[in-house]
């Protein structure tokens, strides 16, 4: 099969007299077959748009109506498909766009309910789990047949449902409430109630599915939850859900970046312009250290090596190296960096700008600013899909 190149990227970065073929390595830009593909699916909130970036040859694919106020999406582990959350015009109903990601065009729309705001989709790509901030309640979608399946009441303004890996539980922010939600996925009922979390905003779950930490964007702590659902031997012993601790982080943490390996977590203080390192497995919190101007979002490379971090206050990615505990360097991006993905292959770090509204492509290996990509107004959250035609 004919490998597909990419020229255009070659000859641009070649332009400048000092940079010669070396800026085009071939583990800077893989060379790929003519059957693969690779897109970045944009939400922009104020343009109730999806902007397509071609991620294989860094351009502009499209830009296409999905409905009013998109504020999430995420890609299919399973289909050729993305999904997009859009949370509806002020005091109606929200909508699911389910876009087939070969032709980059909505295939079908599904409905939902009050200010929908976050989605998780099930790692067999059968059922996504929708937040509804104004209903107070999570949906569950089957995403085969297109509908909603279910319909769980949680705390007031839910704003993130994250399935545990093992799919034995589903943690809930309540942000109004100031709490978290544990369900059980299969019998779709309340397992328990967390308390003490003020503006819980997210969460994420270590990989053996034993433990949720949840940012309390209100405060300045972070909340852990031991998951019973599972097989070992803490869980045999207490046969509960338990509240771990409740730790010290930075004011207004915000979200939270998981090490590939689970080891460490990172907290984005946007408040104190601060990032903290948490140790998984002890909870121990091991300070706070200045990163950036408003530090909204984090996102750590595969080899677990780096915390690159998203300033909104600035025009600035920030670069941490994990193992020296140092920052290394700031890299200028676009006005407003928001949120952050990879490429598939990690050679490329996908930049949402959501005041300038584009989105900037930072080569990894350089650390450096590639080029800036147009996206609609206020841009917000990033997805990338990539698969092979046949």
């Amino acid at each position: 099969m004919t490998p597909r190149i990419r020229p255009a990227l070659c000859f641009a970065v070649l332009l400048p007299i000092a940079l010669t073929l070396p800026s085009c390595r071939t583990h800077d830009f893989p060379q790929y077959p003519a059957s693969f593909r690779e897109y970045a699916y944009v939400t922009n909130g104020s343009s109730g748009t999806v902007t397509v970036l071609d991620a294989v040859n860094l351009r502009l694919d499209r830009e296409f109506t999905v409905g009013p106020n998109p504020t999430a999406v995420a890609a299919s582990p399973t289909r050729n498909e993305v999904y997009v959350i859009s949370s509806g015009p002020a005091g109606g109903n929200g909508s699911l766009a389910v876009i087939d990601a070969e032709r980059n065009a909505v295939s079908t729309t599904i409905p939902l309910h009050h200010q929908p705001v976050s989605i998780d989709v099930a790692p067999d790509g059968a059922l996504a789990y929708v937040a509804n901030s104004g209903s107070d309640s999570i949906s569950v979608i089957d995403l085969k047949a297109r509908r909603e399946v279910a319909q769980i009441e949680t705390g007031r303004e839910p704003v993130a449902a994250r399935l545990s890996p093992d799919g034995n539980t589903l943690v809930v922010a309540n942000h109004g409430a100031g709490s978290v939600t544990l369900i059980d996925p299969v019998s779709r009922r309340v397992r328990a109630v967390f308390e003490g979390c003020p503006g819980a905003a997210g969460a994420v779950i270590l990989p053996d599915s034993t433990r949720a930490f949840i940012p309390c964007s209100s405060g300045h702590q972070v909340m852990a939850l031991f998951l019973s659902h599972l097989a070992s031997p803490r869980a045999a012993a207490t046969g509960t859900d338990s509240l771990l601790t409740l730790m010290d982080v930075g004011q207004g943490p915000v979200q939270l970046a998981l090490k590939p390996d689970g080891g460490e977590l990172f907290v984005s203080n946007s408040a104190s312009d601060t990032i903290s390192e948490i140790v998984t497995s002890t909870a121990d919190v091991g300070g706070a250290y200045p990163i950036g101007e408003f530090p909204i979002a984090g996102l750590v490379s595969r080899d677990n090596s780096l915390l690159y971090v998203a300033n909104e206050h600035s025009q600035y990615v920030t670069i941490y190296s994990i193992d020296d505990g140092k920052r290394l360097k700031s890299v200028r991006v676009g006005d407003g960096p928001s949120a952050l993905a990879f490429s598939t292959a990690g050679n490329l770090l996908f930049v949402v700008d959501s005041h300038s509204g584009d989105v900037a492509v930072v080569r990894t290996a350089l650390r450096s600013l590639f080029t800036l990509l147009p996206a609609g107004r206020n841009p917000n959250a990033i997805a990338v899909k990539s698969f092979t035609v046949k």
